[in-house]
């Protein structure tokens, strides 16, 4: 899913106040937490992830993989913290701008 910068800057407005919902390890993105991951996008949408431990380019692998099987978009990363977006097939609650 490709996003203009107009939509991630939408989104980052969004997904200020929220908290990180998933939360991954140093064991990295598992099929528990892709799956959970899943399940979260397809109740919010818009949900955040933090990740601890690892190196800047192990996380930004970790959160590019999670995205990919996930079928989400990277809003934003900073620091251990991402975004990611999925938009609901049915009764979507964001309505994202042109």
């Amino acid at each position: 899913m490709k996003l203009t910068d107009k939509q991630r800057r939408y989104l980052r407005g969004l997904a200020h106040p929220l908290k990180p919902v998933i939360l991954i390890g140093n064991a990295g993105v598992s099929e528990g937490v892709v799956a959970e991951t899943r399940r979260a996008l397809q109740d919010h949408e818009l949900i955040k992830v933090r990740m601890t431990g690892a190196e800047r380019e192990a996380r930004d692998t970790a959160l590019e993989n999670l995205a990919r099987d996930t079928g989400s978009a990277v809003v934003g990363r900073i620091g251990h913290v991402a975004t990611l977006f999925k938009k609901r097939s049915d009764l979507s609650k964001i309505v994202l701008p042109d």
